[in-house]
């Protein structure tokens, strides 16, 4: 007959062999950070980077980092298809060169738009591209640009009806994997007519009235276009 310090030894050896056997819980993991794409923007006719200001502010307080945002400058008087659009590619391979990532995603102001889409439709950027937004771009042509299409290789190139603006709207408008965003006012002293910018198979946003560069620095239009790139 055990005795009563025997009967509590066998006792606590019972337990601890039952705690052995109960495999230990892995601690839950955390979630994965969202991946997240660098931004690169490609101003307007006569423009340059510090257009977009605003929108890279409003970028950054979405948890961006300057490493992550890139301005594309360049010449706005060049040729859409012969010039610019390779110079774009050229800068986009840096900025995935840079940054590690495998795709990025593209915001264009008016002329940027074309620059940008003739690169994804031409240049290769389906594999490179993930997202592609247009702000008040002149995607089909505006009557403005006849004003200096006479001297102008870039006007020229916006026209209705030109060599770049028929080849971009030829066939697929909006081709490959990419995501494709436009941005467009009732109200554009620029782009004539307004029904130039809202593109096959993209997502079109009216933004209400406001002028051509006010896109820029809209609340609303910001919001929208974070929105998207997040998408």
């Amino acid at each position: 007959m055990l005795t009563p310090r025997q009967r509590l030894l066998a006792l606590l050896t019972l337990c601890l062999t039952l705690l052995a056997a109960v495999p230990a819980q892995a601690a839950p993991a955390r979630p994965a950070a969202a991946a997240r794409n660098p931004v690169v923007f490609v101003h307007g006719y006569n423009a340059d980077p510090g257009v977009w200001g605003s929108l890279r502010a409003d970028l950054r307080a979405d948890g961006y980092a300057d490493s992550e945002l890139f301005s594309f400058g360049y010449d706005t008087h060049q040729s859409v298809n012969e010039v610019l659009s390779g110079r774009l590619a050229a800068y986009v391979d840096e900025v995935r060169r840079r940054t590690g990532a495998a795709r990025v995603d593209l915001v264009g102001h008016s002329f940027g738009s074309l620059v940008s889409r003739w690169y994804v439709k031409y240049g290769g950027g389906t594999a490179a591209v993930d997202h592609w937004v247009s702000l008040a771009g002149p995607n089909h042509g505006t009557s403005t640009a006849w004003a200096c299409a006479l001297w102008d290789q870039a006007c020229r190139d916006m026209t209705p009806g030109s060599y770049v603006v028929k080849n971009l709207a030829s066939g697929d408008e909006t081709p490959g994997a990419v995501k494709y965003a436009t941005f467009w006012s009732d109200c554009d002293e620029v782009v004539n007519p307004d029904s130039s910018v809202p593109l096959s198979g993209a997502l079109n946003t009216p933004v209400g009235c406001l002028k051509h560069n006010d896109l820029l620095g809209d609340d609303a239009t910001s919001a929208g276009v974070r929105a998207f790139l997040r998408s």
